[in-house]
């Protein structure tokens, strides 16, 4: 980072890694060793905030990466409970409603992300026999 040197530079990355793993500002500037008002003072600045940006962007990310590899066992878990002999009626109405409305979703995702590419391809086509 550009700054007022090496170390600032080092702090400021410091208060970014704080920021995402702290509950607030001021658990985060006291694990970086600055005042929270000084922290508060580097979210406003540019530089900083498009690199905290980034770094929280990257993390939820990873998270949501996480998750995804969790889907099979969710989808399984949902399967057992809408089959399961002891398992109550509600719940059995419940997780009968959500697979059937995800699977709706999906398919009207597929569906517009299939619209989308033709409406693309058919701009593209028409933006290039203009040339």
């Amino acid at each position: 980072m550009k700054g007022h040197g090496a170390k600032f530079g080092r702090k400021k990355e410091a208060a970014v890694a704080a920021m995402l793993t702290h509950r607030n500002i001021e658990e985060a500037a006291k694990s970086v060793g600055v005042a929270p008002n000084t922290l508060l003072k580097w979210i406003k600045d540019r530089e900083f905030a498009t690199t905290y940006r980034q770094a929280r962007s990257a993390a939820v990310g990873q998270a949501i990466a996480r998750l995804q590899q969790t889907t099979g066992a969710a989808v399984t878990t949902l399967q057992r409970l809408m089959v399961e002999a002891g398992t109550p009626a509600a719940v059995k109405a419940r997780v009968t409603q959500a697979i059937l409305e995800f699977a709706i979703r999906g398919v009207e995702i597929e569906d517009i992300e299939a619209r989308l590419t033709e409406l693309e391809r058919a701009a593209e086509e028409t933006k290039n026999s203009k040339r």
